[in-house]
């Protein structure tokens, strides 16, 4: 018997970036992940400044959505991003 099956399998975890327009749509984003994934921590709301710009209407905002299990449809991830004019970062 292998004691390495003893530690959890820590290696399904995903972290999954919704990249949206404006930080209203990533907020209803977030909430509306929340609501339609069941997920067990809120999304984070980050805001990325696109390269070289220093004005804050030239950003973008992500929506930082944690899968431990990796459980969660990409596709239905992408296509909520896509209702609010996102898109899902594929790494």
């Amino acid at each position: 018997m292998s004691s390495a099956s003893s530690f959890p399998d820590t290696s399904d975890s995903v972290r999954h970036l919704l990249v949206l327009p404006d930080r209203d749509a990533a907020e209803e984003v977030a909430e509306e992940a929340g609501q339609r994934f069941g997920l067990p921590q809120e999304p984070q709301l980050v805001r990325e400044a696109l390269a070289g710009e220093d004005d804050a209407e030239d950003a973008q905002w992500l929506v930082v959505l944690e899968d431990p299990d990796g459980k969660l449809d990409v596709a239905a991830l992408r296509e909520l991003a896509e209702e609010y004019e996102g898109w899902l970062e594929v790494e």
